[in-house]
């Protein structure tokens, strides 16, 4: 999450608007959230893991990596599942993705 606090200012300037959530409760949301200038939810359950189609860690009760970039709309635009900590989305990689939809709107024009 320190990743997409980093480069937020350029996210803000593409109107992307990031929000995070956690299997954590909310005194451990709170924690985390101090130190971000965006949303951060707390109290994922398995239920909502299987909702968003998620990878439900029964060992440690966690919910994988599940990333969405989600359109003005409400529309998903792209979906990111992992089995394990590895294959996260870089916030770097959501700007090239947020250009390369722009890019493509504007051809359509």
């Amino acid at each position: 999450m320190a990743g997409f606090e980093k480069i937020k200012p350029e996210l803000d300037a593409l109107g992307v608007k990031i929000v995070a959530a956690s299997v954590d409760p909310i005194d451990k949301a709170k924690e985390v959230a101090a130190e971000l200038s965006f949303p951060v939810g707390y109290g994922v359950t398995r239920a909502m893991a299987d909702q968003l189609g998620s990878w439900w860690e029964e060992r440690r009760s966690i919910i994988q990596p599940s990333e969405f970039l989600v359109a003005a709309d409400g529309k998903v635009r792209s979906a990111t599942y992992s089995s394990g900590p590895i294959g996260r989305v870089e916030p770097s990689d959501v700007v090239k993705l947020v250009n390369f939809y722009d890019k493509q709107a504007a051809q359509k024009k």
